[in-house]
């Protein structure tokens, strides 16, 4: 069984944002940066499939040369091979982007057609939802996002997608693209036998030119901050009145 997993390098989840003067970019000077956490779980959930099925797991990413570092810890978690397409450390539109992953996918496949293609429902930073379906429509594959549980038998796959009103089940024949969300599992951490081994593991380089695409950046808009404000009530004794009516606001005294 052949797997391949497509992630993203993000901020890392919490880190505070800062935008560029012109608004079109994220300043990373103090940036650290991982895979979304969607796509992580994407990537165990792979490496899962591939023990109980004797596969092989391969990521893929589309990111500046840095993103090789995602690449690694994908491979020190239990990833087979890792492919790199490489850009200029611009981000790259769910068009462009598609399109590029589409087409590594088909030379990537020479050796033989990816069952399953896992993507992450959407990405950290842009949560577009949109770069998996296209892709699967690029291939001509069948696609069902938002999935909680992955089963495979005798070529075929079965997707459990939950709800507000319970679950749904869907039944794909092979190949099939599916984006899944984080909880799917709990993602493991890297051994130290793993990074030894992601650090030996050459990862491939597959270019891919950048598709043009009526989709333009206007700018970037940094959602208002939660600004908590402390109010000194007074000092010893003196602050005694103060707190009774604060209590009695807050409903936690009756006067």
């Amino acid at each position: 069984m052949r797997i391949l997993v497509c992630v993203k390098r993000v901020p890392a989840p919490g880190a505070r944002i800062v935008l560029t003067e012109d608004a079109q970019e994220v300043d990373a000077k103090l940036l650290s940066f991982a895979i979304s956490p969607h796509e992580e779980c994407a990537v165990e959930e792979a490496v899962q499939l591939a023990e109980a099925n004797d596969g092989s797991v391969t990521v893929l990413t589309l990111g500046p040369p840095a993103a090789e570092e995602q690449l690694r810890s994908s491979l020190a978690v239990g990833a087979d091979a890792g492919v790199l397409v490489p850009t200029d450390g611009s981000d790259w539109d769910p068009i462009s982007t598609a399109s590029a992953i589409s087409s590594a996918v088909q030379e990537l496949e020479g050796d033989g057609v990816f069952d399953l293609i896992l993507f992450g429902n959407e990405s950290a930073d842009s949560g577009g939802f949109q770069v998996g379906i296209r892709v699967a429509h690029s291939l001509g594959r069948q696609v069902v996002s938002g999935i909680k549980v992955i089963d495979v038998e005798d070529g075929n796959v079965s997707l459990r997608r939950d709800t507000a009103a319970g679950s749904e089940i869907y039944e794909l024949i092979m190949p099939a693209v599916v984006a899944v969300k984080e909880g799917i599992n709990l993602p493991r951490y890297p051994t130290l036998k793993g990074r030894l081994h992601a650090k030996k593991v050459e990862v491939a380089v597959n270019e891919q030119s950048k598709v043009g695409s009526d989709q333009q950046m206007v700018r970037l808009v940094s959602p208002p901050q939660d600004v908590s404000e402390t109010v000194l009530l007074g000092e010893g004794a003196e602050a005694a009145g103060a707190v009774v009516d604060l209590f009695e606001e807050l409903q936690l005294v009756q006067s």
